[in-house]
């Protein structure tokens, strides 16, 4: 049944009721030919070019892609994003099953909604504002102009009475904006980051648009409980509306609001680690390192969040008073190129490799540097070998929503060998208790916990993974996906 709303509806050939806003705007009508009952809606299609030229398309990378192709495969569904690049390029209209439908974005709007408003304004507001956001009115203009762009896309491409699922920080008003153009379809949303406290969010200049945004939606999820606390609580402290931390009333409707932690696809990954080319590669990744006793890995995005710095600037001082040796305890740090055309970006790069440089001047020796650095995307089965090679894996975010490394070292960890070292602020804190817990923000206390992964005996490391790969194993990707989809069919939160 249709929620009531105060807006005025029109009765169209095609069936649907359509809400006209206080402009008057047309509304939009879905093309019969190229609906879909269930539609995903992302900032990033879930394919990209493998060359800058030619029609030759992989999986772009990341977790979503992934946790939603089956879904989209059964459903016959449709996903709508932008193709990457500013680049003129036509994305396929369908790809392993996916009906695509693409978003374009000019190299100005680019810039000021992606690297302006997007990742300077909401992403370190967002993220306990570690860097100070930077508010600039062209930058809102054009992020509403772009989520109007993907609203009006999704309402084109949905079908009477059908489900449309939102993704991420980048896309925040159009639940609100689809919900105008089409009261008849059911809307989710799915915050993939962070949500501050009020405290933090009420520095944004147009933040009753942002909570009336999200509002929109049926059923609004987070990573982590305190995430959709913090939601709720700005809400009803910001725009009025009542409830509780997990049902609110706005609008005449019953918008919903839980916490549905994301995960990994543990059976692929499980079935990887069993190749026998992929532990081959390990073991020769070990020979690559000079066989140390102690191999610690790092694999991070490149971003000031991820506490990379930090980490390093522990591990050097564990090198100074002799906790480390070179040649016994050997680094490898991947850092994932991130935002590229970003200055500020550019600059964390510089800044991470002076300290790499740094570590390796001090404490390296001839042919056995104490620190490997690689800035570049590895293919994952890559990724899976270092994971099998590495003793200790470090993750060590300053605020992360969930962060699906650690979650991917635990999975691939069949034997039941290897320590997590785990930020506090790291969503998949909540569910990895056996790591050995940490707050990035202290060097001392990220020694601390290093040095207890170190000199953790066997039996130790083996309690504390099969504590972390219970919770892992649980649940994979697929099931956060039905979970989220089953809650938002049935009107309820997890």
């Amino acid at each position: 049944m249709l929620e009531q709303t105060n807006a005025r509806r029109v009765e169209t050939t095609w069936g649907s009721r359509v809400r006209l806003d206080s402009s008057n705007a047309a509304p939009v009508a879905p093309r019969d030919v190229h609906t879909s009952s269930f539609v995903v809606v992302a900032n990033r299609l879930p394919v990209q070019q493998s060359h800058s030229s030619g029609e030759d398309w992989r999986p772009s990378p990341g977790g979503l892609a992934s946790a939603l192709t089956s879904v989209l495969q059964s459903r016959n569904g449709l996903w709508i994003g932008w193709l990457g690049g500013t680049a003129a390029a036509s994305a396929p209209t369908d790809y392993e099953g996916i009906r695509i439908k693409a978003v374009a974005i000019s190299p100005e709007e680019y810039s000021d909604f992606y690297l302006g408003f997007s990742n300077a304004t909401l992403w370190p507001l967002y993220h306990d504002a570690i860097r100070a956001p930077t508010f600039h009115r062209k930058w809102w203009r054009a992020y509403q102009d772009i989520n109007r762009r993907y609203a009006v896309a999704a309402a084109e491409a949905v079908a009477p009475e059908g489900t449309v699922w939102i993704h991420d920080y980048q896309l925040q008003l159009v639940p609100d904006m689809l919900r105008r153009m089409r009261p008849d379809v059911r809307i989710g949303f799915f915050m993939h980051i962070p949500f501050p406290p009020s405290e933090l969010f009420m520095q944004l200049p147009w933040r009753r648009e942002i909570i009336n945004g999200l509002l929109g939606a049926d059923l609004i999820g987070f990573q982590v409980p305190h995430a959709a606390s913090n939601f709720s609580r700005t809400a009803r402290r910001l725009v009025g509306v009542t409830g509780t931390d997990s049902t609110i009333q706005s609008d005449g409707r019953t918008v919903r609001v839980g916490a549905f932690p994301i995960t990994v696809d543990t059976t692929q990954i499980i079935n990887m680690t069993r190749d026998p080319k992929i532990r081959e590669r390990a073991r020769e990744i070990r020979r690559d390192l000079g066989n140390p006793e102690v191999v610690l890995l790092g694999v991070d995005r490149l971003d000031y969040t991820k506490g990379i710095q930090q980490r390093l600037s522990a591990l050097s001082e564990m090198y100074a008073d002799g906790q480390l040796h070179g040649g016994t305890h050997v680094i490898v740090q991947v850092a994932v190129p991130s935002r590229e055309s970003d200055a500020h970006y550019d600059q964390e790069r510089h800044n991470l490799e002076q300290v790499v440089s740094a570590l390796n001047g001090d404490y390296g020796l001839v042919g056995s540097p104490v620190i490997h650095y690689l800035h570049q995307n590895l293919p994952f089965d890559e990724l899976l070998a270092l994971y099998l090679a590495a003793d200790i894996m470090l993750v060590t975010p300053f605020r992360d929503g969930m962060n699906l490394v650690a979650k991917e070292y635990v999975a691939c960890r069949t034997d039941l060998t290897g320590r997590l070292v785990l930020s506090e602020f790291a969503g998949a804190a909540a569910e990895l208790r056996g790591a050995f817990m940490v707050n990035p923000h202290d060097l001392d206390g990220i020694k601390e916990a290093i040095g207890s992964a170190l000199r953790a005996g066997p039996e130790e490391a083996k309690a504390r993974m099969q504590r972390m790969r219970r919770r892992v194993l649980r649940h994979d990707v697929a099931d956060w996906a039905q979970s989220f989809l089953l809650a938002l069919q049935r009107g309820t939160s997890a």
